[in-house]
């Protein structure tokens, strides 16, 4: 390879990602968060987003490409950039060479939801039932909790992505994006905006495509994603079912 041509370590990333580094200007990227299995960038603009790159272990969020290794090594992330459409961590080159799809499923109908709190962990499951989760008021929940994606928020995911999945209208999706980006992490209103165009993590599209036989140990798998933030997408989409529901009824 050439010596002015940078070292590339091809990713996969949804296509509405690779769409969106594709049309970057050159820029350089600040770092928001870096470990051993991610690294999260703020990428500029008008409205500015977050981008990652997760190793296999990490979660594999909407807005991050993935690399096929386990951790980042040997990326430590102590520079980033868009350079041509593509994106460079340390002067390594990330190009997408495969599209994964991050939509989620859709569904015909709606199906049954008993409690949103079932086989949620207790600790989290105190938590989540201080939250108000009302559609007249869902951006009171945007940061409520500690750590990159606020508990709240992950309940504002879950809400918005199961509207998504069913075609059902959110007439609050926009106001809720719009004051994520004012209240909450850039990480976290990142995820907001892609929930609300129906893009989610692998785990929680999987529950959703359930069938009822698989539901139980699929909604188990995503409540054990993270600290809480599987059990926050979970309990956001089982009270957007409940709400629909009871709107079907009523």
């Amino acid at each position: 390879m050439p010596a002015d041509l940078p070292a590339a370590l091809p990713v996969s990333a949804p296509a509405r990602l690779r769409g969106l580094l594709a049309r970057t200007p050159d820029t350089r990227l600040d770092v928001v968060h870096r470990g051993a299995h991610a690294l999260y960038l703020a990428l500029p603009g008008a409205e500015p987003r977050c981008v990652g790159v997760v190793g296999s272990r990490a979660t594999a969020v909407p807005c991050a490409v993935r690399l096929a290794a386990p951790t980042l090594h040997p990326l430590t992330g102590d520079r980033a950039e868009v350079r041509d459409g593509v994106l460079l961590v340390d002067g390594t080159a990330l190009p997408v060479r495969r599209v994964v799809d991050a939509a989620v499923p859709r569904l015909t109908r709606a199906p049954a939801v008993a409690d949103p709190l079932q086989g949620i962990d207790p600790r989290v499951a105190a938590e989540l039932a201080g939250l108000t989760v009302d559609p007249a008021h869902l951006d009171s929940v945007l940061g409520s909790g500690g750590g990159l994606t606020p508990l709240g928020d992950d309940v504002v995911c879950g809400w918005l992505a199961m509207h998504r999945a069913l075609g059902a209208p959110a007439p609050e999706a926009d106001d809720v994006v719009r004051r994520a980006r004012e209240r909450t992490t850039l990480l976290s209103a990142t995820l907001v905006q892609h929930a609300a165009d129906g893009e989610v993590i692998p785990e929680f599209a999987a529950w959703v495509a359930a069938s009822p036989t698989d539901e139980p140990a699929r909604a188990a798998a995503l409540a054990a994603v993270g600290h809480s933030s599987g059990a926050g997408l979970l309990h956001g989409a089982r009270h957007a079912l409940l709400h629909l529901s009871r709107k079907a009824v009523g």
